[in-house]
């Protein structure tokens, strides 16, 4: 607790008061509108492409107006009346914003949504809870992404396209090709902008009316929606240009998605308000390479933008190319870039200015700021303060609050502060939000009796400037994005070998880091001395972290028990262990854990000439560790990579090495240092094929000087238990076991089977017999005799199950076989599927359309050429999903045809003959339910069994057993059965490794 306010003291609470002007403005955003649309017809808006060189379109504020009209008609015609929700998931700039002013001027109350990314089941999650939260909102979406929407009870979609009829032919959309930038769109007379009243057809609002619902934290799966008021939102407007000062002559920079505040008021409204042109460039654009920033400042003379800290960061770091490659630009006219949504790291803020002076810009530019969703986005800023005022910090302050908003420090008994004491930073103010939508309660615990927002930071306030030290929320808060603790904590103590209720999930922010990280400590429930076990629960839990929130936690730390400090009522103290820990308390479990790692993978080879060092210094980078710990040994999926991580591996290739267009294949098929380094000989710098390898040739089914074919994929290759070898899915690839196999990481080697011909020059197995063969003939150059663990998923359950039986045939023993969910009759399965059910079932599987898409796909593809359907398939998938696959339509048509001749074999595939017994893991099928699968169907394996089968039930559907929602449940269950069948087998080959070293 806080030492009480002195009485002398001066309390820590400042306020800006708006100056009385008398002036009359806008009473609402459709006033701002229609004023922005009158007085400013030659400003709008430049709608990017994507990076600066590929053009942008344009379009004016009475463009803006009439296509916003045209969606309100839309909207209209479906029945919707004012106060009516409507969720926005729509990604670009021209399709949102319009949407938007649609819902405006109808009185609506647009909530805007991110597009679905990573996890299918979180968003759709996401999308249930803010459908019940809304009352049944229509979400409108486009046509492209409709279908890829799940379903949620009480909500209803329409595609954008169907809500506007085709543009006039006088009317269409102006498009600025590839050079200087131009005036946006020709002044012109917008519809009915004299009409003040109903007259002209918009819904008028009262000032308190809510306006806009905003959802709160981008990781939450149970978000709020903030309300935020037509009066609110133009006091802040004004408010804010108290401080930034734009005019009409100024154009702003928005790069940021439009669920985030900071783009829909900072970088559109705010512009708006004030008549500036607005510049609008995709996230990618800008994420993708962060030079693109400063590239689209001087494309378009910006003179003011955003970016939170975690970009200033990348700029700086990535500037140096600039210079290398001679690019000229010209950042003079940019007056200032506000930082917000994080912490700025002075250094950081530093080196950025720096590097980016050489090109004008001003060495005052950066702005650190400070904004809520609840506080109408920025609301207090630094203005002309940084670096000169932080030169000794290692956080920038943030400035002075906005006119109009009071700010103080309190203890945690609500008292008043004094000056320069820390305590809960609380605000007031008109652009101050009402409170949540539907959520009493949270709107209750939000405010202070005496009528004070409780921001859930801490702060401190020196001279009228704040200063952040820390929050009362417990968050962290990487690359911008806040993450609760206890929705990360209640993922991960449901992992095996982690001890419930003993697990904390808490920030740390190392010096000069661009952002914080998230440290995961936990207290392992393992034997003593399990270093194995310990290990492999090390890499679950992060491959957990990644897989469900799409980052890597700085450090996985195991813990005793008493290392986590309770409260009274049981609440583990995170504040306290992020103190310990920056304060060295748990160096010695840290040390403990990276020699662990270090002893699991290996031991340390060095790195032997340029390539591998190179690639052990992007190892390092990726998964934050110190390069020089890197072993020429160490395995890419062994540190933690995925498939995600397999794109920009990639992109660092291409750009440390001139390697381009590296293959998903190769990372899978030589992932360690060394084997990568060698597949990358003769190519570095010069962009020429892989040399061939001699003796290759058609006989093994490849062509004559390509690599040779070799099924084995060794995905985890450290453990000492058995071996399990997994056979492919119908797709033939087999990236759906990146997830999985991490989770055996010191426990047995995990390898899986991938289909012949996905590679180039391969041809595709002839015969299910000649696939079998090849399969068993690699099994057993990888581990000549048994006994043997072998799996299957989907389509691979037949194909595991006759290698079973070759296996068997030679004598050997196999202690498991398992059927990831299907039955052994697949044939009936086979003759279903033509090349179009086939093309549709690949580009599900690949996440390019879901399952609503693929259940309608086929009749509409059905009867066109092959290269038409794929090319519709690639069309409807995310870009960002075919960049991580590396696929096009030429690749992907490749795939298919691979999918379509294993579906071929399967045709004609009986199955016949018996094993000693199967596991059965029986998840929801793709048609019917599960009760009559398991007993219809998968039951169907007692036939071909000689001892009695055990079927196991796991979570999820079959497409998604495995995906990020189901697969730490799943290798649980999975790795239970494959201890209790390999008990005998993995004593064995532990008792000789024990001989071996004796």
């Amino acid at each position: 607790m806080f030492s009480p306010q002195p009485p002398t003291s001066a309390p820590a609470t400042t306020t800006h008061r708006a100056a009385a002007s008398g002036a009359t403005g806008p009473a609402t955003l459709t006033d701002l509108l229609l004023t922005a649309a009158e007085r400013h017809p030659g400003a709008g808006l430049r709608h990017c492409r994507g990076a600066a060189h590929l053009g942008y379109e344009v379009q004016s504020y009475p463009e803006l107006l009439d296509r916003a009209r045209r969606i309100l008609a839309g909207l209209r015609a479906r029945g919707l009346r004012p106060q009516d929700r409507i969720v926005m998931v729509l990604e670009r700039s021209q399709d949102f914003l319009p949407t938007f002013w649609a819902a405006v001027l109808g009185g609506f109350l647009p909530c805007p949504m991110a597009a679905p990314a990573g996890d299918p089941a979180a968003f759709a999650e996401r999308l249930r809870h803010v459908g019940a939260l809304l009352g049944g909102p229509l979400t409108v979406t486009t046509a492209a992404l409709a279908g890829r929407l799940p379903a949620a009870e009480g909500l209803s979609v329409v595609a954008l396209e169907e809500l506007e009829g085709p543009q006039k032919p006088e009317e269409p959309a102006e498009l600025e090709e590839p050079g200087e930038p131009g005036q946006p769109g020709q002044p012109g007379q917008p519809a009915d902008l004299q009409g003040a009243g109903a007259a002209d057809g918009l819904h008028r609002a009262a000032p308190g009316d809510t306006a806009v619902l905003m959802l709160t934290s981008g990781s939450s799966g149970a978000p709020k929606a903030v309300m935020l008021s037509h009066a609110a939102l133009l006091a802040s407007m004004a408010a804010k240009n108290g401080h930034q000062r734009l005019t009409a002559a100024d154009t702003t920079l928005n790069w940021v998605s439009f669920d985030h505040v900071a783009a829909l008021l900072e970088c559109h409204l705010l512009p708006l308000s004030t008549g500036s042109s607005q510049v609008h460039a995709p996230a990618s654009a800008v994420l993708d390479d962060p030079l693109e920033f400063p590239r689209l400042i001087d494309r378009h003379g910006v003179t003011m933008t955003f970016a939170p800290n975690f970009l200033l960061g990348l700029v700086g770091a990535a500037a140096g190319r600039l210079a290398d490659t001679g690019e000229s630009l010209d950042l003079s006219r940019l007056r200032h870039v506000v930082s917000g949504g994080e912490a700025v790291v002075v250094p950081t803020g530093e080196t950025f200015l720096r590097a980016l002076a050489p090109y004008g810009l001003a060495p005052d530019a950066l702005w650190p700021a400070f904004g809520m969703t609840e506080t109408c986005a920025g609301s207090v800023y630094s203005r002309g303060a940084f670096p000169e005022a932080d030169r000794d910090a290692e956080f920038a302050h943030l400035g002075t609050p906005v006119e109009g908003l009071a700010m103080r420090v309190v203890d945690e008994d609500g008292r008043v502060l004094p000056a320069g004491e820390p305590g809960e930073l609380q605000l007031r103010g008109p652009m101050l939000t009402s409170g949540y939508w539907n959520d009493p309660q949270a709107t209750a615990e939000a405010f202070t009796a005496d009528g004070w927002f409780r921001s859930g930071d801490l702060g401190r306030i020196d001279d009228g400037r704040l200063t952040l030290v820390g929050r009362s929320k417990d968050s962290v808060i990487v690359n911008g994005v806040s993450y609760f603790s206890h929705d990360v904590e209640s993922v991960l103590e449901r992992l095996d070998g982690v001890t419930p209720t003993l697990v904390a999930a808490f920030p740390t922010r190392p010096a000069g880091s661009d952002t914080e990280q998230l440290v995961i400590a936990f207290t392992p429930d393992l034997p003593a001395g399990d270093e194995a076990g310990l290990h492999r629960v090390l890499t679950a839990v992060r491959s957990t972290v990644v897989m469900h929130w799409g980052f890597r936690p700085a450090l996985v730390l195991p813990l005793p028990a008493e290392a986590f400090p309770k409260t009274s009522l049981g609440k583990i103290q995170r504040a306290h262990m992020r103190r310990s820990l920056e304060a060295g308390a748990y160096e010695p479990q840290r040390r403990a854990a990276a020699e662990l790692r270090e002893r699991m993978s290996g031991g340390w080879t060095a790195p032997e000439g340029p390539v591998e060092q190179v690639l052990a210094g992007i190892y390092g980078e990726m998964f934050g560790v110190d390069p020089a710990t890197v072993s020429a040994t160490a395995s890419f999926f062994d540190l933690g990579g995925t498939s995600l991580d397999i794109l920009r591996l990639r992109a660092k290739v291409a750009q440390r090495l001139g390697v381009a267009g590296l293959e998903v294949v190769t990372v899978l098929t030589a992932p360690t240092v060394r084997s990568l380094a060698a597949r990358l000989a003769g190519r570095t710098g010069t962009g020429a094929a892989l040399p061939a390898t001699a003796g290759a040739g058609a006989g093994d089914g490849t062509a004559a000087g390509a690599r040779p074919y070799d099924p084995v994929v060794p995905l985890q290759t450290t453990g000492a238990k058995t071996p399990l070898f997994c056979v492919h899915p119908g797709v033939g690839e087999v990236l759906v076991f990146v997830g999985l196999a991490a989770y055996f990481a010191g426990d047995r080697p995990f390898h899986a089977l991938r289909a012949r011909g996905l590679a180039d020059g391969e041809k595709p197995f002839a015969t299910f017999e000649q696939m079998v063969d090849t399969y068993v003939d690699a099994i057993r150059a990888r581990q000549p005799h048994g006994p043997y663990a072998l799996a299957g998923y989907s389509y691979g359950a037949a194909v595991a199950f006759e290698i079973a039986k070759v296996l068997q045939e030679q004598g050997e023993r196999v202690d498991f076989v398992g059927s990831f969910n299907l039955p052994p009759h697949i044939k009936y399965r086979m003759e279903e599927l033509d090349f179009t059910e086939t093309a549709t079932h690949l580009a599900a599987f690949l996440d390019l359309v879901d399952a609503e898409q693929a259940a309608l796909l086929p009749a509409e593809l059905r009867g066109l050429p092959r290269e038409a359907q794929v090319a519709r398939l690639i069309a409807l998938a995310p870009a960002g999903r075919l960049a991580e696959l590396d696929l096009d339509e030429e690749k992907f048509a490749a795939w298919a045809e691979v999918a379509d001749a294993l579906t071929d074999l399967g045709r004609s595939y009986e199955p016949s003959g018996t094993v000693r017994s199967m596991s059965v893991f029986v998840a929801d099928p793709l048609r019917g339910t599960r009760e009559d699968w398991l007993e219809r169907e998968l039951r169907r394996w007692d036939e071909h069994t000689t001892e009695p089968n055990r079927y196991l039930a796991v979570s999820g559907e079959h497409h998604t057993l495995m995906g990020p929602r189901h697969v730490a449940s799943f290798q649980a269950v999975l790795r239970a059965e494959l201890d209790r069948c390999m008990a005998g087998a993995d004593a064995a080959r532990a008792a000789a490794a024990g001989l071996r070293t004796s």
